[in-house]
């Protein structure tokens, strides 16, 4: 890993919804142009854990940290930092698409103008740049004015994946991404995830071990329990942490001995 830089660094990280604490003590890197896999039990803090990088939970509700969360070496708590242009940068991909009622081209150029309108044909290049690396352009160059709505769930995943790149974003944060799609579906969302790693930096969270097996080059391993709260208990390389965990809740977990 020696040879590898952080986009993201997280130190000594705990979070709290008001007096809830949902992480503790966690500390990772996610290095930049490789796909960082988050696996663990339901309520372990995977989903917590990535939407505090880009500060996405506090649309939710009231809450805090202990810690340090770097991008790039800014820390993203900072009063200073400009949330809109953090979360532009910080891409988010959610378990179900959240496109918006509106066209198919509409929906990719929404961030892009929003963050200030380009000239039509630089738009035009920006959105089919987009869908492109989202490999969604063959299936919708030819009904881009009609409704996204419209699309296969795969389709509007991809979508939603097209939208957070058409803005150039640096790390792109997906939340089980594949949840809600069928088998044929996930497989091209999964092959997508492996070619974008060479424009941007990928962490998704994922309860199919078998997904983070492959498409994650690092892997991160959440627990609870109940002297420990939305713990890290190993981050490595995927194959040591599926073939050689250091942790025996790690082995058992990848093992299926508990869910």
């Amino acid at each position: 890993m020696s040879n590898l830089s952080p986009a993201v660094r997280v130190k000594n990280l705990s979070f709290f919804y008001g007096t809830k604490k949902a992480l503790q003590g966690v500390s990772m890197d996610i290095y930049q142009n490789q796909v960082t896999a988050l696996i663990g039990p339901s309520g372990c803090g995977k989903s917590t854990f990535i939407k505090s990088l880009n500060r996405i939970s506090e649309l939710e509700t009231d809450v805090s940290i202990e810690g340090l969360v770097e991008f790039f070496g800014q820390n993203v708590y900072d009063s200073k930092v400009n949330l809109n242009r953090l979360r532009g940068q910080m891409g988010m991909v959610f378990q179900k698409p959240n496109l918006f009622p509106m066209t198919i081209y509409d929906n990719v150029a929404y961030g892009v103008r929003i963050a200030g309108a380009p000239p039509k044909a630089e738009l035009d290049a920006i959105v089919e740049d987009a869908i492109k690396g989202a490999a969604l352009w063959g299936e919708v160059k030819d009904r881009l004015n009609t409704s996204a709505l419209g699309l296969s769930g795969g389709q509007q995943q991809r979508l939603c994946i097209a939208r957070a790149l058409a803005v150039k974003p640096r790390v792109l944060l997906m939340d089980e991404p594949c949840s809600a799609l069928d088998p044929v579906a996930t497989l091209k969302v999964e092959e997508l995830i492996h070619s974008l790693k060479e424009r941007v930096t990928v962490a998704i969270v994922t309860h199919n071990m078998q997904q983070a097996t492959r498409v994650a080059d690092f892997t991160g391993f959440f627990w609870t329990d109940e002297s420990r709260i939305g713990q890290l208990v190993e981050f490595g390389h995927t194959e040591q942490i599926f073939n050689k965990p250091i942790d025996q809740r790690t082995k058992d977990y990848v093992s299926g001995k508990f869910s």
